[in-house]
C-alpha cells in the first residue's frame, strides 16, 4: 500500500501524523537547515537542537494557554516512564512541603490508570483507590466513568500528595468530559497521553499533565510534561532518604531536567522536532477551539452511525456518557464477523482497526491526523456492513 495524501489509518499508537508533516520530517531528517547533517545527528546541544526544544516548548505554551505558573519540558520516555516519574518527583515536592511521605489518590478508570497505580504502590506509595470503574460497573468491565458522588473519600491536604487520573482511556475507549475536583491543597495530575491537543484545557487547575506524544502529535520516544513550577523544590536526597521517599533517577528528576532545558542527557531531537511541525500545523489550523470542534464532529458522526446499526449488529461497551471521543470501541455480533469487518475494510484502505490485544473487537482510534475524509469512508462501511 502507497501513502497517499489521505492515508485512512486507525491506529491507537503510535499513530497517524498529517502528510505534511511526514514528509517534512523525512527532508529534515536527511539535511536540516543547510548545516549539512540530518535532524537525527546533530549534537542534542548544539543551537539547532535548541532551537527544536525552545520553538516546541512555544507551540505548546500558546496552544494550551500555559500560565506562567507552569513550565513545560520533555524526557526521552513515554507514559510507561511517566508512571514512576509521578511517583518519584510528586512525592519529593511534597515531602519539601509537609515534611513527610506523602501518600496518593489514584482514579482508576481503564487499564492505564491501573497500571499506574499498580507501578505507585510497586515503588512503596500508599495508595488511595478513590474510585475503580470495573468493580462499579455490573459487567466487571471498564465500561463507564461512575459518577463523582460515587467515589470513595479522598485523602487531605495534610497526608496526600497527589491525585492521579488519566483523562483518556485508550484500550477501553472512555474519556473525562469534566476535570475532576479534588481537595483543596492537593495537586492534581493527569495523563493524557492519548488525547492531548484535541480540545482546550484549563491547565491552571492541574499540578502536572504528561503525555507521550506518539498517540496524537508525535512519534515514540518523547514525553511532554507541563509541570506547577512550586512543585519544582525538593528536599536534599539525603533528606528524602530518611523520610524512605525513593529518590528519582537523574534522567527523570524534574528539577534536573528542567535546569537544563529538557537537555541533560540525549534528547530525540528528531522525535521532537516531529512535535514542532506538528504543533506548527495545529497553531497554522487556528489552534485548540478549532481542533476541539473537529474531533468532536468526527467522534459524533462515528457514534451516530454505529448507533443507528440495527440491534444486533455491534455491541456498544461504553456508556455514552462516559465515550472516548479519541478511541471508539465495540464488537461486532457473530461468530467470524469480526474477521470480516476487518479484512473487508482492508481491502477499502482502511487499516489499523483491530481493538487492543487485551479486549480484542474493532476500535477506531479517532486522532487529530485521522482526516474527516477518512472518517467518511468508514462510516460508509459501517453503514453498508450494518444494512
Amino acid at each position: 500500500m502507497v501513502r497517499t495524501a489521505t492515508t485512512h489509518y486507525f491506529g491507537a499508537g503510535p499513530a497517524l501524523l498529517p502528510t505534511e508533516v511526514i514528509k517534512k520530517a523525512a527532508e529534515d531528517l536527511v539535511e536540516y537547515q543547510g548545516c549539512g547533517l540530518g535532524l537525527g545527528e546533530i549534537s542534542h546541544r548544539s543551537a539547532p537542537a535548541v532551537a527544536v526544544v525552545n520553538t516546541t516548548k512555544s507551540n505548546i505554551k500558546q496552544l494550551l494557554h500555559v500560565p506562567d505558573t507552569h513550565e513545560i519540558f520533555f524526557l526521552q520516555s513515554g507514559g510507561t516512564g511517566e508512571f514512576s516519574a509521578v511517583v518519584y518527583n510528586l512525592l519529593a515536592s511534597f515531602a519539601k512541603k509537609a515534611g513527610k511521605k506523602g501518600k496518593a489518590d489514584y482514579l482508576v478508570t481503564g487499564t492505564w490508570s491501573q497500571k499506574a497505580a499498580e507501578e505507585a504502590k510497586r515503588l512503596g506509595v500508599d495508595v488511595n483507590i478513590v474510585v475503580n470503574g470495573k468493580k462499579a460497573s455490573a459487567n466487571g468491565k471498564y465500561d463507564f466513568i461512575p459518577e463523582p458522588e460515587t467515589w470513595g473519600p479522598f485523602g487531605t491536604a495534610d497526608d496526600t500528595a497527589y491525585v492521579y487520573y488519566c483523562d483518556n482511556e485508550t484500550v477501553n475507549g472512555v474519556e473525562f468530559s469534566y476535570v475532576p475536583i479534588v481537595p483543596e491543597g492537593v495537586e492534581l495530575v493527569a495523563d493524557m497521553s492519548s488525547n492531548i491537543l484535541s480540545r482546550e484545557v484549563d491547565v491552571s487547575k492541574f499540578g502536572l499533565i504528561f503525555a507521550g506524544v506518539q498517540k496524537n502529535i508525535g512519534i515514540a520516544g518523547v514525553a511532554v510534561v507541563i509541570i506547577k513550577k512550586s512543585l519544582l523544590d525538593k528536599p536534599t536526597d539525603e533528606e528524602l532518604t530518611a523520610l524512605k521517599i525513593p529518590l528519582a533517577p537523574i534522567v527523570f528528576d524534574f528539577p534536573t531536567v528542567v535546569k537544563n532545558n529538557s537537555l541533560y542527557n540525549t534528547l530525540p531531537i528528531f522525535n521532537l522536532h516531529v512535535v514542532s511541525l506538528t504543533t506548527e500545523l495545529l497553531l497554522k489550523n487556528g489552534g485548540l477551539k478549532a481542533q476541539e470542534l473537529i474531533s468532536n464532529r468526527k467522534a459524533e458522526k462515528l457514534y451516530a452511525a454505529l448507533d443507528a446499526a440495527p440491534s444486533g449488529v455491534f455491541n456498544l461497551l461504553v456508556e455514552k456518557k462516559s465515550r472516548s471521543r479519541m478511541n471508539i470501541v465495540f464488537t461486532i455480533i457473530g461468530e467470524g464477523k469480526e474477521q470480516v469487518f476487518l479484512n473487508d475494510a482492508k481491502a477499502k484502505g482502511m487499516t489499523g482497526l483491530s481493538g487492543h490485544r487485551s479486549v480484542g473487537g474493532i476500535r477506531i482510534s479517532n486522532y487529530n491526523a485521522v482526516s474527516e475524509e477518512s472518517v467518511d469512508l468508514l462510516i460508509d462501511w459501517i453503514k453498508k456492513f450494518s444494512s
